[in-house]
C-alpha cells in the first residue's frame, strides 16, 4: 500500500467517528445506520445492548436519542491500524445532556472499532462502547435557544 493510499484511508476512517457523533446529534438516523456495514454491530456492554445490522441499528439510535431533551457528543480521535481492506482503531468521546425526565448525564468513554473498506467507502463493522467515567450531577446550564441572551465580556462584543 502506498503512503498516499494509507493517508487517504486514515482520513476516511477518522471521518467515521465524527460522522457518527454528528448524525446522532442531528438526528439523522439513516446516515447513522449507513456508517455501518450491512451486518455491522454496535455494542454497549455496560447497558447489555447489542444491535446488529443497519435494520436494528437505525431504530435503536432513534429510540435511544428519543430519551434525551438535549445531547452533545464530542469526539477525540485515537489510533488506527490499517491491514489492507480492514482496520482497527479507537476513539474517545465526551457526552453530556439532559434526559427527558430532567436528569443529567455526563460521561467519558472509548470506542473500540473494527472497519471495513466497502464499495461505498470505509464503514464500521463493529463499534464497542466502553464507559470510562460517569457523572450524574445535575448540569447547571441549559440548552440554548433563540431567546437565550449571552452577556459577552466588553472585549468580545461586536
Amino acid at each position: 500500500m502506498s503512503d498516499l493510499q494509507a493517508t487517504a484511508d486514515r482520513l476516511a476512517i477518522q471521518a467515521l467517528p465524527i460522522e457518527f457523533a454528528d448524525s446522532a446529534m442531528m438526528r439523522d438516523w439513516d446516515r447513522f445506520a449507513g456508517l455501518f456495514t450491512q451486518d455491522g454491530t454496535w455494542r454497549m456492554p455496560h447497558a447489555g445492548m447489542v444491535f446488529t445490522g443497519r435494520d436494528e441499528i437505525r431504530p435503536a439510535i432513534e429510540r435511544l436519542q428519543g430519551n434525551w431533551q438535549f445531547f452533545i457528543q464530542t469526539v477525540h480521535l485515537g489510533t488506527i491500524q490499517l491491514d489492507g481492506d480492514t482496520a482497527t482503531g479507537r476513539s474517545y468521546v465526551e457526552e453530556f445532556g439532559n434526559f427527558n425526565d430532567g436528569s443529567s448525564h455526563r460521561n467519558y468513554a472509548r470506542y473500540h472499532d473494527l472497519y471495513q473498506r466497502t464499495p461505498d467507502g470505509w464503514r464500521f463493522t463493529e463499534r464497542k462502547y466502553e464507559v470510562l467515567y460517569v457523572d450524574m450531577t445535575p448540569l447547571t446550564g441549559s440548552p440554548a435557544n433563540a431567546s437565550t441572551v449571552f452577556d459577552l465580556p466588553a472585549g468580545l462584543q461586536a
